[in-house]
């Protein structure tokens, strides 16, 4: 059976709701693969040292910061990063070799940003025909060494036209950047049975006719909920706190003269979203993308504040109209009034909107398996390494077309030595039993 690796981490949270909604997308179109959802933290600190060390998970720095809205400085942050990460580069890429030496995928799609050269070298070097794909969780990318990383037999999908652009001015060759129409939502965006929606909204004690805001943070909600809150106390709202307990007692407890609704963590972000009439929010693009794909017109800030992968969205809302984009949310009132004001025009232009990338992702993967597979070719008679066989059992390197770019870089061969000596060997049994599949075109063999 295939066997098909996403790799996710928790910073955010919108890697690990993408690679749950891409697995249940693939069971649900009945592709015949094994899925497995990889934690990178997990696999560069198997035995949690930093967690040892520090008390506190790597990606949990991050989102205390998301939680408490002070998000200043995160494009400085970013560049140490990755700093780090190219300073650790050959660390990791053994590391990560050893990974996909034991644990032989057929398929890697990276759906996090920062390591995917870390995570392409290292498949390069263990077993260079199993294709790479990064799927971004972004709108756009935030170049260098974001999402998109040059040079490398890297496929991308991306959400946007504006993404695909990017990727394509920066040299990737076209026929490896696949387009999806928008970002991967959970299935359950899509499924919905039809509800009585003022019934509904009067039963959670919200006005039926009454145009109500929903105001959503992340799953962790934000501080900046309160500001919005208490400036906003004649609007019914629906708030989203997530797992932030503290901060849903302290908007439980702030007076207001409007119907409010105050949510800790659930599993029905949906159905909230359709009981509501517009979106308050950062410009992330999960909650963006849910939004509009649930007929929610937008009110989101761009400025020194927003993170630095973020900022384009807001571009993304203006040119197609789908809300109001502000320098601060101490103008809420007026970007309130300005939505409610012409809702039905702006609701229109959200309903233009279609993403479906969710499905189109699962083709898109099996697109690219199936071109993995197909037979060898010498281009220029010149041997590269490709695949023959992609079932995790049977797996033999032959001669393919060098424009398929799975040769091993030349970046690479200083690792050789030293990483491949510690990546676990095929017997010499099994090694004599793949030379008879194809005896005549083996190039390499572990």
């Amino acid at each position: 059976m295939t066997t098909v690796d996403l790799i996710w981490f928790n910073a955010g949270g919108g890697h690990r709701a993408a690679a749950l909604a891409l697995e249940q997308a693939i069971n649900d179109q009945g592709l015949p693969w094994r899925v497995r959802k990889v934690n990178l933290t997990q696999v560069l600190d198997p035995l949690g040292y930093f967690r040892r060390v520090t008390g506190m998970e790597p990606e949990d720095i991050y989102n205390r910061r998301l939680a408490t809205g002070f998000t200043l400085g995160l494009a400085q942050e970013l560049k140490l990063l990755q700093g780090m990460i190219r300073w650790t580069h050959a660390l990791m890429v053994q590391r990560l070799a050893l990974h996909w030496r034991t644990t032989r995928p057929d398929l890697v799609v990276s759906l996090i940003p920062n390591f995917n050269r870390a995570l392409h070298d290292s498949l390069v070097l263990a077993d260079p025909g199993v294709p790479f794909v990064t799927v971004l969780t972004d709108m756009a990318d935030h170049p260098p060494h974001f999402w998109i990383e040059p040079g490398l037999a890297q496929h991308l999908v991306c959400g946007t036209d504006y993404a695909y652009s990017q990727a394509v001015a920066a040299g990737c060759s076209p026929d490896r950047v696949h387009r999806s129409s928008g970002m991967i939502l959970r299935p359950e965006f899509y499924a919905q049975a039809p509800i009585a929606r003022a019934e509904e909204r009067q039963r959670v004690g919200l006005d039926a006719a009454t145009p109500t805001g929903l105001v959503l943070f992340g799953g962790t909600g934000s501080r900046a909920m309160k500001g919005i809150a208490a400036r906003l106390p004649k609007t019914p709202l629906i708030l989203m706190c997530g797992r932030n307990e503290a901060l849903a007692a302290e908007l439980r407890a702030l007076p207001t003269e409007a119907p409010r609704v105050v949510v800790g963590f659930t599993t029905e972000v949906a159905r909230w979203m359709r009981l509501a009439d517009f979106f308050i929010g950062k410009p992330g693009p999960g909650s963006l993308s849910e939004a509009v794909h649930q007929g929610l017109p937008v009110i989101v800030t761009r400025n020194a504040w927003t993170m630095p992968q973020e900022r384009w969205n807001t571009e993304w809302v203006r040119e197609h109209g789908l809300g109001v984009v502000r320098n601060s949310l101490r103008s809420i009132n007026a970007a309130v009034e300005d939505i409610t004001r012409n809702l039905p025009e702006y609701q229109a232009r959200v309903r233009r909107i279609e993403n479906r990338a969710v499905f189109e992702v699962p083709q898109i993967l099996a697109t690219i398996l199936e071109k993995a597979r197909q037979p060898a070719r010498v281009a220029g008679g010149v041997p590269v390494l490709g695949l023959v066989d992609a079932s995790s059992d049977e797996r033999e390197y032959v001669a393919a077309d060098r424009a398929a770019g799975l040769e091993c870089p030349a970046a690479l061969r200083a690792y050789s030595s030293k990483a491949l000596s510690k990546i676990p060997k095929l017997g010499r049994a099994k090694r004599q039993e793949r030379h008879r599949v194809a005896p005549a075109i083996v190039t390499k063999k572990w």
